[in-house]
C-alpha cells in the first residue's frame, strides 16, 4: 500500500537526542573525551569571566560548537548557527536541549572572541593528552617535527611602504571608487624589512620555495609523537626562514627532561649545524634528514649508522597528513582571523581536533 505524502505528529512531542545518536557514532567517544577535558579547564574558563553581570554562553558549549565546525568543515558562524538549529546530532554534542533556539551568530562570535583571548586552545589541547586512556597512546621516546604554511587574511595589495610612500602603487584612483583600486607592482622591490601589510601586520611576505608564489602568510608547527601520529604541540610563528628550527627547539624542549634520550625526526630543511649542535646539547638525537646537494651535512655517521634513523624518516613524514587534515577540513588553508595571537589559537585548536578525530578507532584498535 502507498503512504500518503502528507506530514505527520502530534501536538505535544518528546525527542529523546540520547536516543536519536546511535550507539557507536563516534562523536559519542569524542565528546566523552572533550568532556573530560573541559572539566580540567574548569578554573581557566572561570578566570575569563566576571563573576558578575549576565550570563554568557558557557564556555563549554562554544568550544562544542567550535570542534563541530572543525570536523565538518563548517566555513563560518552563520552556517554553523544555521546547521545547529535543525540539526539534532550538532544539539546533542553541544548539549542545547531540543527546544532551545540557536545562537545569533554574532552573538556567539563576540562571547568566542573571549576565548580567543586566553591560552584555551594549548591549555584544551593539553587537557586532551593527559588523560590516561589517551596518554598510554602516545610514544615519549620518538617525535617529529614539521612547518606549514597558513596564508594570511590580507590581501597582497595590503601590503605597502612602511614609510607611506606610493600609498597608491604609481596607480591613479579608480574612476568605479571603492576600495579595490587597481594596482600595478611590476618593477616595484618589495620586502618585509621595507613593507607591512596594513590589514595584518603580523603577516609577512614569504614563498615556500624557489619558483613559487609569494603570499602573506603565517607559519604553523607541529610536533608529532611517533607511535600513533598524534599532535603533542602546536605552535605558530611569524613567516620567516629561520622560524621552523626556532619552533622546533621550542616544542622540543618540555619533552627533555626525561632520562631516557629521545629523538626528533625533520626534513632537510632542518639540516644546519646550529640545529643540529642545539639538539645534541639538550640531549636529543636528530634524526635529521640530509641536505647533501652542494653542501655537506651536519648529520654524520654517528647517526645513520643506526637502524632507527631510517624509521624515524619514513614515520616523519606522517605529519603531513596532520597538516593536510587541518588545512583542508579544519579550513585552517587560509585562516579567518587577525594577528598571530588569533591565528595561532586557531591552529591549537585544530590541532586538538585532528586528534579527536582519530582517537576513536586508535582507542578501538589499542584495546
Amino acid at each position: 500500500m502507498r503512504g500518503g505524502d502528507v506530514r505527520t505528529g502530534e501536538l505535544f512531542s518528546y525527542v529523546d537526542l540520547e536516543a536519536r545518536v546511535r550507539k557507536d557514532h563516534p562523536l559519542r567517544v569524542i565528546r566523552q573525551i572533550v568532556n573530560e577535558a573541559l572539566v580540567l579547564l574548569e578554573q581557566d574558563f572561570a578566570a575569563l569571566y566576571s563573576p558578575i553581570g549576565r550570563p554568557s554562553i558557557a564556555p563549554e558549549k562554544l568550544l562544542r560548537a567550535m570542534l563541530l565546525q572543525a570536523f565538518y568543515s563548517i566555513r563560518s558562524e552563520r552556517l554553523l548557527m544555521e546547521r545547529l538549529e535543525y540539526d539534532l546530532l550538532f544539539r546533542w554534542f553541544v548539549d542545547i536541549g531540543v527546544d532551545d533556539p540557536a545562537w545569533d551568530h554574532s552573538v556567539f562570535s563576540k562571547n568566542r572572541d573571549r576565548l580567543l583571548e586566553g591560552d584555551i586552545a594549548a591549555k584544551f589541547l593539553g587537557a586532551i593528552l593527559s588523560q590516561p586512556k589517551v596518554k598510554r597512546l602516545l610514544s615519549t621516546d620518538h617525535f617529529s617535527v614539521d612547518g606549514t604554511l597558513i596564508e594570511a587574511w590580507a590581501s597582497m595589495k595590503s601590503f605597502r611602504p612602511k614609510d607611506g610612500s606610493r600609498d597608491d602603487h604609481g596607480e591613479p584612483p579608480s574612476d568605479g571608487g571603492g576600495r579595490n583600486v587597481q594596482a600595478d607592482f611590476h618593477g616595484e622591490k618589495r620586502s618585509n624589512e621595507t613593507h607591512a601589510s596594513t590589514t595584518d601586520p603580523d603577516a609577512k611576505l614569504y614563498r615556500k620555495g624557489k619558483g613559487k608564489e609569494a603570499k602573506l602568510s603565517f607559519m604553523g608547527h607541529g610536533l608529532m609523537e611517533n607511535r600513533h601520529g598524534l599532535l603533542v604541540n602546536a605552535y605558530l610563528t611569524k613567516a620567516t626562514g629561520y622560524a621552523e628550527r626556532i619552533a622546533a627547539l621550542h616544542m622540543i624542549e618540555p619533552f627533555c627532561d626525561r632520562p631516557q634520550a629521545i629523538t626528533l625526526g625533520a626534513d632537510k630543511a632542518y639540516d644546519t649545524k646550529d640545529f643540529v649542535k642545539d639538539l645534541r646539547s639538550m640531549k636529543v638525537t636528530p634524526h635529521v634528514a640530509q641536505n647533501i646537494n652542494g653542501r655537506r651535512s651536519a648529520i654524520d655517521g654517528r647517526t645513520t649508522r643506526h637502524p632507527g634513523y631510517g624509521v624515524s624518516l619514513r614515520i616523519r613524514k606522517r605529519i603531513e597528513e596532520a597538516f593536510g587534515w587541518i588545512k583542508t577540513v579544519a579550513g585552517q588553508d587560509k585562516t579567518k582571523f587577525r594577528g598571530r595571537d588569533r591565528v595561532g589559537w586557531a591552529f591549537t585548536f585544530a590541532a586538538a581536533a585532528y586528534n579527536l578525530v582519530r582517537l576513536p578507532k586508535l582507542m578501538t584498535e589499542t584495546g
